[in-house]
């Protein structure tokens, strides 16, 4: 039975396809200049990483093994073909800012993984909600980097959300530093560097606390077991043993 509470954790934090696998870091680095092309180039992962996750699920006791790594790239490009022509057709202005990046989806070696370690052994569902959780903690980290380096860089959130992504996204739009001249490091290719090193930073002091926490309380417990054990000894000791009053 599939663990959906491990496989959240997994997809959002412990087993992050950026920040603790440290895959498809060519995309994120180059697309999330604002947030509102991370957001983009996230969900259109996403939706590759679904697909690709089902379509591998319902094939998995079809496709041998022999040929299973070439038939799963065959599927993986058919799908992000598809994602291709889509955004082409629906987002053409994000499309065209995404450019090349979106066919390069079939080169991210996290949906290929996906499909081979997960997708391949388990049922539709744990594939579909495992394809979900790791696309959302990817869109996250892309979203995150993106929305710091266009804060710092230009003073601004999701600008041109309502262009790239629809009108329906037009609330996303914000300019959050009026008359601020930007800071252009971080709108280039070192600012994406420095970014991710600091949030790679920020997940390594988070996860030690938390391994320390767990450590502090795990030697709380074991002193407070023995300390409850010599109690117990102590009691015993203390007692006055029967009198026998069967013998003279």
């Amino acid at each position: 039975m599939a663990d959906y509470k491990v496989i959240m954790r997994d997809g959002i934090w412990d087993n992050n396809v950026v920040m603790a696998q440290m895959l498809a870091l060519c995309p994120l680095l180059a697309v999330t200049s604002t947030a509102t092309n991370g957001l983009g180039m996230g969900l259109a992962t996403l939706a590759v990483l679904l697909a690709s996750n089902v379509v591998v699920s319902l094939l998995r006791n079809i496709i041998s093994n022999e040929v299973r790594i070439p038939v799963f790239i065959l599927l993986i490009a058919t799908i992000v073909t598809l994602v291709d022509l889509g955004m082409n057709a629906w987002m053409h202005d994000l499309h065209k800012v995404l450019g090349l990046f979106i066919p390069l989806i079939v080169t991210n070696c996290a949906i290929l993984a996906r499909a081979e370690s997960f997708a391949s052994r388990e049922a539709v569902a744990p594939a579909a909600f495992d394809a979900l959780m790791m696309g959302l903690g990817f869109t996250l980290v892309l979203v995150v980097l993106g929305g710091v380096r266009e804060i710092i860089g230009s003073g601004t959130l999701f600008a041109n959300a309502a262009l790239l992504l629809g009108n329906g996204f037009s609330f996303l739009d914000m300019t959050l530093l009026d008359n601020y001249r930007g800071f252009l490091l971080m709108v280039l290719p070192s600012g994406g560097f420095l970014a991710l090193g600091f949030l790679l930073a920020g997940k390594s002091w988070l996860d030690h606390r938390k391994a320390d926490r767990a450590a502090a309380e795990a030697t709380a417990a074991r002193i407070a077991a023995i300390n409850a054990m010599d109690e117990d000894d102590a009691e015993g000791e203390g007692e006055t043993p029967p009198e026998d009053g069967g013998k003279a």
